[in-house]
């Protein structure tokens, strides 16, 4: 348990019913008139969804113990992902739907932060950006390059993303996690 003063962003509380909601943000509000109370901003831990709450300054929320490990992506095993906590050597199998948009992202060896909460794998979470190397793309067309424009591109991963122009393919490129974005070339 913890009071509402004691919020943090990240936190996870254990609300309705017994789900999982992480604090995206907070606000300690004392108006000139009335009790103080808190706004949060809250995203349900297995659903993506945001909701605003607010809570009466002082009062006690359950937290959920979250436990978040760095593991390595080992391989895959049909529609499970493996993967291997670096410190006990422990595997772990992950469905692609627990899995989800970091599908996109993993190649045997890279490190993930899974979260798990009493046993439970919760999500899988990668670093803002990753160093993946182009697959496969239709080479830019001389004229083409000071447009500034974007081709298709596929990863190593399977994963299609829009790249400059000038990009080429077996090239090795920086990308947004959380949007497919290119965020550059990576210099070897």
């Amino acid at each position: 348990m913890a009071s509402t003063n004691d919020l943090k962003n990240g936190l996870v509380l254990k609300l309705e019913g017994g789900q999982l909601w992480s604090v995206v943000e907070f606000q300690h509000v004392k108006p000139g008139k009335g009790p103080a109370f808190v706004r949060t901003k809250l995203k349900n831990v297995l659903s993506g969804k945001v909701v605003d709450k607010t809570f009466s300054a002082g009062v006690k929320v359950e937290t959920a113990t979250v436990d978040k490990r760095d593991m390595q992506f080992s391989y895959m095993d049909g529609e499970y992902f493996v993967f291997m906590d670096m410190e006990t050597y422990d595997q772990l199998m992950i469905d692609r739907k627990t899995v989800a948009d970091a599908a996109n992202f993993l190649i045997e060896g890279f490190t993930a932060t899974v979260a798990q909460h009493e046993g439970e794998v919760l999500f899988v979470e990668l670093p803002a950006a990753v160093e993946l190397t182009i697959q496969e793309t239709e080479p830019g067309v001389q004229g083409d390059r000071s447009t500034g424009g974007t081709k298709p591109a596929t990863l190593e991963t399977g994963h299609q993303i829009q790249v400059p122009l000038f990009i080429t393919t077996g090239e090795k490129i920086k990308v947004d996690t959380r949007t497919s974005d290119y965020l550059g070339r990576v210099n070897s």
